[in-house]
């Protein structure tokens, strides 16, 4: 006995209006379709973004801050520093590239304690407010902006506030900082304050591992030819004064 000997043949015409509802549906069901195919590539995105900067942050070496200080002939301390080892949750809208921000600096005082402690407190935050944002090209171009526009504008809030004061206020500070962005170290500085890399490398000759040191900053010294002649041609003149 057929079981289906008594259906209709199949067919695939739903009629009339059967077919025009179908052909509606059809078109939410694609405007649907797209939208969630839309979103699920924006989520896909997202999420590579996140997985790749988590991936990137995990094969960062660490890093640590030490700090040492010794009495000199002052009874009062003029230097300051500054150590900052994690300075990622203190920016919003950090560029997507970006997955680790440290910095360090160190503030040589002279005159007095005030350019030295205003430095140490003011130059980071003028550098966060100024540190590229958001998806951007050529990062490299615009920490290296940032660093200069930084020194600059701590370097005249200072002078406004030192002259405001009566009897206005005559110190000074040298500064080095560094700034990590990755891998990558940034140094800027002013001054004679000095910034040096310590590594060790095999040597050729008896192929044991040595310490070697390179040179991260370029000293202001007066000493220096270019630098004099840099202080003179600003207005400035350099003296040698016998002690």
């Amino acid at each position: 006995m057929d079981l289906f000997g008594d259906l209709p043949e199949p067919t695939n015409d739903p009629g009339p209006v059967k077919a025009k509802q179908l052909e509606e549906g059809t078109e939410e069901d694609r405007g649907e379709k797209r939208k969630r195919d839309v979103s699920s590539e924006e989520t896909e995105v997202e999420d590579k973004k996140q997985e790749e900067k988590k991936v990137c942050k995990a094969d960062l070496a660490k890093l640590t801050g030490f700090v040492s200080a010794r009495r000199g002939e002052r009874e009062e301390m003029q230097d300051a520093h500054v150590l900052l080892p994690d300075l990622t949750s203190s920016i919003t809208n950090l560029p997507s590239q970006v997955s680790r921000l440290a910095y360090f600096a160190v503030f040589d005082g002279h005159g007095g304690a005030r350019a030295s402690q205003f430095a140490a407190e003011n130059l980071h935050q003028t550098l966060l407010s100024k540190f590229p944002k958001g998806d951007v090209e050529n990062l490299e171009k615009l920490v290296r902006k940032c660093l200069l526009d930084t020194f600059h504008q701590t370097d005249e809030d200072f002078l406004k506030k030192a002259s405001s004061q009566k009897p206005a206020w005559k110190d000074g500070s040298t500064a080095t900082c560094m700034l990590v962005v990755d891998d990558v170290l940034y140094v800027a500085n002013l001054g004679d304050s000095r910034a040096v890399l310590c590594r060790l490398e095999q040597a050729e000759d008896s192929g044991k591992r040595k310490c070697v040191t390179l040179a991260l900053s370029k000293e202001h010294n007066p000493t220096i030819y270019e630098e004099r002649m840099r202080i003179q041609r600003a207005g400035g003149s350099v003296t040698q004064m016998q002690i």
